[in-house]
């Protein structure tokens, strides 16, 4: 069980967001709720998590891709590959042509979501291609997925969009002959502080096939030591908005000596 530390950069800043609420029309002017926005680079956290040997967290760019708010966030984000090469993984905007710039920039993977999605469902082909350019050694999906009745269905476009995809274990199995991991946000919960999605990390860590990271709602250290318990200690985790490092009471330092104790 590792701590995957993440950046969150959206026009240019880390923040913490509550997921649901990006929106690039209609709300807040397309405004996200805002639970911490950092006055330090995005490359300062890189340099931190290189300080402790934290390998695979995430740098997510949370703007649309042809804005210029992406420009920004991206331009932060490569600063903060090139702080820690190879140590953290990229996702926002990624498709087969851009793809390897994240790659050469630092990036030890990149993460897509939206670009296998085509009306709704996961588009082979697209992945495929993907797959070929970096490498399934490099590539990361993003299955952030949302609760409808007892079934947890994938969201896409910064969890905006409804697909029509069920994570179910054989539709893990198909994918993970393309990936190297999967990375899995609980949309429902993400930001909100108000504990994980405990249904989804239970099903989550049946799965053995390739790595899993889960990502959403981890709001004390009770959330983690549960992770810990319904995975036998072999899922990975996330903590965002109440890491103190983001304005949270949960003390960064705390969890790095609970994964590394010897440190």
């Amino acid at each position: 069980m590792r701590f995957r530390p993440c950046i969150d950069i959206h026009n240019g800043k880390v923040k913490q967001i509550v997921g649901d609420t990006i929106s690039d029309l209609g709300k807040e002017n397309g405004q996200p709720v805002e639970n911490f926005v950092a006055d330090k680079a995005a490359s300062y956290y890189a340099k931190i998590y290189m300080r402790d040997d934290l390998r695979g967290g995430h740098i997510i760019n949370l703007n649309m891709k042809g804005t210029k708010e992406y420009e920004a966030s991206k331009a932060a984000a490569i600063e903060a590959l090139k702080a820690f090469p190879n140590g953290m993984q990229y996702g926002g905007g990624v498709d087969d042509k851009n793809a390897m710039e994240f790659i050469n920039a630092g990036a030890s993977h990149v993460i897509v979501t939206s670009y296998v999605f085509n009306d709704g469902r996961v588009d082979y082909d697209a992945l495929k291609r993907i797959c070929d350019t970096v490498g399934r050694e490099h590539l990361v999906l993003d299955l952030s997925c949302t609760r409808v009745s007892d079934r947890f269905v994938i969201v896409t476009d910064r969890w905006q969009k409804m697909s029509e995809e069920i994570i179910t274990y054989n539709f893990l199995d198909r994918l993970s002959y393309y990936c190297d991991e999967f990375l899995i946000h609980a949309a429902d919960v993400e930001g909100r502080q108000n504990g994980i999605d405990r249904d989804l990390v239970g099903f989550l860590s049946r799965y053995k096939r390739v790595p899993i990271t889960y990502a959403g709602g981890v709001s004390d250290y009770g959330d983690i030591e549960l992770i810990s318990y319904l995975s036998d200690n072999n899922m990975d985790f996330t903590v965002g908005s109440c890491l103190d490092l983001f304005g949270g009471n949960l003390s960064y330092e705390r969890i790095v000596k609970r994964v590394v104790p010897d440190r």
